[in-house]
């Protein structure tokens, strides 16, 4: 067993619609999420979170809807998500309420992984449902989302997913049980490799479509979705999900490939908000403050001084102490006009000024870094 394997706290798992749906008959194979389940119980009882990125929804409602096999038009396409997604919804429920797991359905669009604020409401909803002991389940909510502001495959969704929720691993379950030299069966010399430790030029050169009529991702989004999950800081392994209990025999087999992170997601994350967004705005905080922070603690809105600037939340900001001097940036969790309207007092009142429940945090550990000098 790897430690990439072994060692991950939280686990996002891809599931295909190959993997999940007949083709033949268009109905689910619940023997087989049943096997998946088990799984995700035993991943459970070890104290590990999981979320899981499902394709489905789509290849059930057309079914149900009587359409025709092959290509749908964008309306045919939104109208068999809706129906769906509701036997998605309910074949999960039941089989997780089976081994005392809880469900919960996630439907997400581009915008959501993409917007900062959209971002942070979405990871605040998953984190918290991990928190509650839930299982939540992501699929792209194809009922609204048009060509435009779509994924359009699953691979990518489960990447951005991986991100941001600082996930340990990333399980992409395929109908291909790692990544080739060349698409398997093209040529005699096709090759699986155990590990990528750098994705190159000639590694990318390698991937080809690979989708089964069903998959809307071979393994070119494969390999993107690879490159957003290193870059995180997420280890991603391609492993076939064409066997019942796919998760033990990964864990067992080592048949599979490993896309391996150069950093840890919490270093990642703080390396993309401390480098990446540019400062819509700053906050202002006394010696008390800045030494909670320098401790590893989240900054309350007691310990800020003065708010400058016009941001929104989710927007990246500077914190400064007293002499202007920058200590590090973060994700602040209320906008300017809020955020002036609590500082300088207790998170127990945040309530009473805003007339709602926020945050304690003006901007929480998890989303700051600090400079080194700070």
């Amino acid at each position: 067993m790897r430690r990439e394997w072994t060692d991950a706290r939280r686990i996002v798992i891809k599931i295909g619609s190959s993997l999940l749906v007949d083709s033949a008959a268009g109905t689910l194979k619940g023997e087989w999420l049943n096997a998946l389940a088990d799984d995700i119980a035993a991943l459970r009882g070890q104290g590990k979170e999981v979320v899981v990125v499902s394709s489905g929804a789509i290849a059930l409602g057309r079914n149900a809807l009587g359409l025709p096999k092959g290509a749908l038009k964008l309306e045919d396409s939104q109208a068999s998500a809706a129906v769906g997604q509701i036997d998605l919804a309910h074949a999960y429920e039941e089989a997780f309420r089976a081994r005392g797991l809880v469900a919960a359905q996630v439907l997400v669009t581009l915008g959501d992984t993409e917007e900062r604020r959209r971002y942070l409401n979405a990871r605040s909803t998953m984190t918290t449902l991990l928190k509650l002991g839930a299982v939540p389940v992501v699929n792209e909510n194809d009922t609204v989302a048009t060509n435009e502001i779509r994924y359009g495959d699953n691979d990518r969704l489960a990447a951005r997913v991986a991100s941001m929720m600082s996930a340990d691993c990333l399980v992409l379950l395929s109908d291909v049980d790692g990544f080739y030299t060349a698409p398997p069966g093209s040529c005699a010399e096709a090759r699986r490799l155990d590990e990528v430790p750098e994705i190159t030029p000639e590694i990318e050169a390698m991937a080809g479509d690979v989708g089964s009529e069903l998959s809307r991702g071979g393994m070119v989004t494969k390999i993107e979705a690879a490159k957003i999950a290193v870059q995180a800081g997420t280890d991603m392994v391609i492993a076939s999900g064409k066997v019942m209990h796919p998760l033990c025999a990964l864990e067992t087999s080592g048949v599979c490939t490993w896309f391996l992170a150069h950093s840890d997601p919490t270093t990642a994350r703080k390396r993309w908000i401390g480098g990446t967004l540019v400062a819509r705005g700053a906050v202002v905080v006394d010696k008390g403050a800045a030494a909670a922070l320098a401790s590893g603690k989240s900054l309350l809105p007691a310990g800020v001084t003065r708010v400058e600037g016009h941001f929104e939340r989710g927007d990246a900001v500077a914190i400064r102490n007293g002499d202007g001097v920058e200590i590090g940036r973060g994700l602040a969790a209320y906008g300017h006009t809020e955020a002036k309207a609590i500082i300088g007092r207790k998170s127990s009142e945040i309530a009473d000024i805003l007339g709602y429940l926020g945050r304690p945090e003006l901007i929480h550990r998890d989303d700051m870094t600090l400079n080194r000098k700070g």
